[in-house]
């Protein structure tokens, strides 16, 4: 059976198409919505481990809103204090770690891009 792990947000019209995408291809997602079901600091940690400073989103609606000194904080910080800042969806799978919902993304999960 194909498993993956999403984190993102449940109202995200890409994490919706993203799951929808999997699961009409045979993936069973276990969705994460950050906003709630908080990460912890130590899963946060781990997130920005595997996926870098590409985890938080600075092209978002939410970065754009921010002061420059919430910007001058730490990824941890930042996604501790504002989850929807998270580029999304964020893909767990086996050893795979994808970010986004773009066809480099669908191409090694089999969603046709």
């Amino acid at each position: 059976m194909k498993k993956l792990k999403m984190y993102g947000l449940g109202h995200c019209s890409t994490c919706q198409k993203a799951r929808a995408e999997l699961e009409a291809q045979g993936w069973t997602v276990d969705f994460r919505d950050v906003k709630d079901a908080p990460l912890s600091a130590d899963e946060w940690q781990t997130m920005i481990a595997d996926f870098g400073d590409k985890l938080v989103n600075r092209a978002s609606l939410t970065w754009r809103g921010m002061s420059e000194d919430e910007r001058a904080q730490t990824p941890l910080q930042m996604l501790e204090a504002k989850p929807s800042l998270m580029k999304r969806p964020a893909i767990v799978q086996a050893e795979q770690r994808l970010l986004g919902w773009t066809a480099n993304v669908k191409r090694p999960l089999g969603v046709p891009a």
